[in-house]
């Protein structure tokens, strides 16, 4: 295993391992301290309602300033590792994550826990896209990557599952503050150990940052992103006057970005990373996934809390097996991945996790957890572990390095929009079939029977059309996919692009 570029090889041994075992432990428990905080504030948003008095419009804001900011910054993230170190922004953004996280713990008010879940995301940008661009420069391209992209890819698949138990566990023995609290320890330990176990990337000499290009596609990220979130807000919509706006300054600010990037001489995002086939494809999938699973978690805890009746230590449990299977099935993918057609293990995992989902639009208001719940979510567990760990090795192999920062940023960006749009559409449709579910009922049904009817009736439909996003991500895996096992095994290389 090479160390980053520009540092030397380093020469195998019991030494050698140790150091790489705690440079991918930092850079996984970084990774997992950012996505886990997607969910487990889910788990603590009644307990913030009461507490800080929040109405339940803008209760939404907890989680949507986190997402924005997030999905606004993560391309700048990833390209200003690239250009200014990969280690020296990982530890700025775990710093700013962590410190924000600590400072949301003592909110007073409404405005204090939004402006510092902002700052999280602020935080999560900068630090989630270099710490998948570090392990690209970090392990050699083969089996000894492929291996820690597994751990990564586990990581970052159980961490919403992961999020949701720790919620439950935290705001049910001690307080909602501790799901805030409980990353600023974290975050220092990664931060003190940084330094000593992870070597800093090369950096990009002579180049100055894209002004205009960061500004145009960090606003129009944010832009698309609030659009989405407020296409899923009640009572606004997609006929919402502001929701097309935004739209519509998207698509401006988007299209401005693509072409300057297609013009200028140092792009902020190389359009040569789209050149290769096998990368597009695992953007594609990675959004498709997002769109079709994530969502899941949305309308699965609310189910299994407000028709099952679970407690919110016990909802958060309830996940428990998504994150022990996701955790296998990564491992057993990661030695696959050289051996077995990258198109065959994500077009595997789609479908697993589209029939997971087709299970869940089966449920009723008597479902059991043994029967219906648990087959359900770990055939979507079997189909995440099998889809990550190809998609997060390909997202960055034959990449030069110093696209790294800007190509991990693009995966994570994919994610990001996809399980925005997804969350907006399925909520929509869960909308509809709701209300018209509850106005079949109304007559002949207690008012309480009637919510739980409706709500049933929405989430299974909402599941429905996510299992129809699993089969588009089936059909994009096997069309745009072409890598070989050769070229991840390191004997081989997928061409560089450019």
């Amino acid at each position: 295993m090479t160390a980053t570029v520009g540092q030397g090889t380093a020469k195998p041994g019991s030494g050698h391992r140790r150091h790489a075992t705690l440079a991918l432990t930092v850079i996984a428990g970084a990774q997992l301290m950012v996505v886990l905080d997607a969910t487990i504030v889910n788990i603590a948003l009644t307990y913030i309602h009461q507490a800080l008095h929040f109405s339940q419009t803008n209760l939404s804001w907890v989680l949507n300033a986190y997402t924005l900011t997030f999905g606004g910054l993560l391309l700048l993230g990833g390209r200003a590792g690239d250009l200014f170190g990969r280690r020296r922004m990982f530890m700025i953004g775990v710093a700013v994550f962590a410190a924000a996280s600590l400072l949301g713990g003592f909110a007073q008010d409404q405005t204090w826990l939004l402006v510092t879940r902002a700052l999280q995301g602020v935080g999560g940008a900068i630090a989630s896209p270099t710490a998948l661009a570090l392990i690209a420069t970090n392990f050699e391209e083969g089996p000894e990557r492929n291996r820690a992209m597994g751990i990564y890819a586990a990581v970052s698949g159980a961490g919403a599952a992961i999020g949701l138990i720790l919620g439950g566990i935290l705001t049910s023995e001690l307080d909602w503050r501790w799901v805030l609290f409980v990353n600023a320890p974290i975050g220092v330990a990664i931060v003190a150990a940084t330094p000593f176990v992870i070597h800093e990337s090369e950096r990009i000499r002579h180049q100055t940052l894209d002004l205009f290009g960061a500004f145009s596609s960090t606003a129009g990220m944010a832009a698309l992103v609030y659009g989405f979130i407020r296409a899923a807000t009640p009572g606004d919509g997609w006929n919402d006057s502001l929701t097309l706006i935004s739209f519509a300054v998207a698509v401006v600010l988007l299209t401005a970005f693509v072409i300057t990037e297609w013009r200028t001489s140092e792009p902020l995002m190389p359009l040569r990373l789209f050149r290769d086939e096998t990368r597009v494809g695992s953007y594609v999938v990675m959004l498709i996934l997002g769109a079709a699973v994530f969502a899941m978690f949305y309308f699965l805890t609310q189910y299994i809390e407000f028709v099952m009746g679970y407690s919110a230590l016990k909802a958060g449990f309830a996940f428990l097996p998504v994150s022990a299977v996701i955790v296998v099935v990564a491992q057993v993918t990661s030695t696959l991945i050289s051996r077995v057609p990258v198109k065959l293990l994500m077009g595997t995992g789609t479908l697993f996790a589209g029939g997971g989902l087709l299970w869940l639009s089966k449920l009723t208001v008597h479902a059991s957890y043994a029967t219906h719940l648990l087959p359900a979510i770990g055939l979507i567990a079997i189909g995440m572990g099998l889809i990550f760990v190809p998609i997060t090795v390909t997202a960055v192999a034959g990449v030069q390095p110093r696209d790294s920062g800007v190509a991990s940023a693009m995966l994570n960006v994919a994610q990001q929009v996809g399980g925005t749009i997804g969350l907006s559409a399925l909520v929509t449709v869960f909308s509809h079939a709701a209300n018209s579910d509850a106005a079949a009922h109304a007559r002949t049904m207690p008012p309480d029977l009637v919510k739980v009817h409706a709500f049933t009736a929405g989430a299974t439909r909402a599941f429905e059309v996510g299992a129809i996003f699993a089969l588009v991500g089936f059909v994009a895996a096997m069309v745009l996919v072409r890598a070989r096992p050769e070229d991840l095994s390191g004997g081989a290389r997928l061409p560089v692009a450019g």
